[in-house]
């Protein structure tokens, strides 16, 4: 297994079209930030061949790796078992559709190499640059107001899969996370603010990618999870 200082990881589901343009994209990205990378595809039951063009892959670029489920787990347990198995002492992720324009990669990187903890982009900074409907930048930011609201969170965009830590100092809170799939983005960043990490937020260029939709049940389920971490945090004291 190689050495690595970097480790991105690439959850995917069913996303094989949209791989196969982000993985020779990262390779190249982060073969301009550093020699010493690996990639692993956090790839969760997918049924489109996505596996199977990952191993594909691997035969010609070792420093990519293939972590498979046979069954769907969420997206929040396929990235904690991707840090699990990480090897860089950097930790980054990012949406396979690449919505976050990779020319934010070093930044990314770069914060956690001068001692932040925890580096995430922000679609809701006044510098940053985004494309989406109205429906889901009205459900993101009501979203986020109300995380900030009821769990104290000094982040202004929670959501955005562009992300990267300190692995030492972040595996010290992942056994304390809970959710299993979307709201995981959020949880980490409450909890790990509540621990005194360093969070560098920054503003990106992003573009919504194919086929994303805001749903009602999708809405609801947020409220919901926001409300359970509050109890959890202020009741329960977990």
């Amino acid at each position: 297994m190689i050495k690595a200082e970097v480790t991105a990881i690439i959850p995917v589901y069913n996303d094989r079209p949209s791989l196969e343009t982000a993985l020779p994209i990262s390779v190249d990205s982060l073969s301009a930030i550093t020699p010493d990378f690996e990639i692993l595809i956090a790839e969760d039951g997918s049924t489109d061949g996505s596996a199977e063009f990952v191993r594909e892959y691997t035969i010609k670029d070792p420093r990519v790796r293939l972590l498979h489920s046979d069954a769907r787990q969420g997206r929040g347990r396929a990235l904690n078992r991707a840090i699990g198995e990480a090897q860089g002492s950097i930790v980054c992720y990012y949406d396979v559709d690449l919505a976050t324009n990779m020319q934010h990669l070093p930044t990314l990187i770069g914060a956690i190499r001068e001692g932040y903890d925890i580096a995430t982009g922000s679609r809701l900074l006044p510098d940053s640059d985004i494309i989406r409907t109205g429906g889901r930048e009205f459900a993101s930011r009501s979203y986020n107001f109300l995380v900030r609201l009821f769990l104290g969170s000094r982040i202004f965009d929670h959501q955005c899969g562009f992300k990267a830590f300190n692995r030492g100092r972040i595996e010290t809170i992942l056994p304390s996370i809970r959710d299993n799939h979307w709201f995981w983005d959020t949880e980490i960043l409450v909890r790990a603010q509540r621990q005194g990490f360093r969070v560098s937020e920054f503003a990106v260029h992003w573009r919504a990618g194919k086929g994303t939709t805001v749903k009602v049940k999708d809405i609801f389920s947020m409220g919901e999870a926001i409300l359970r971490l509050w109890w959890q945090i202020h009741v329960s004291k977990d």
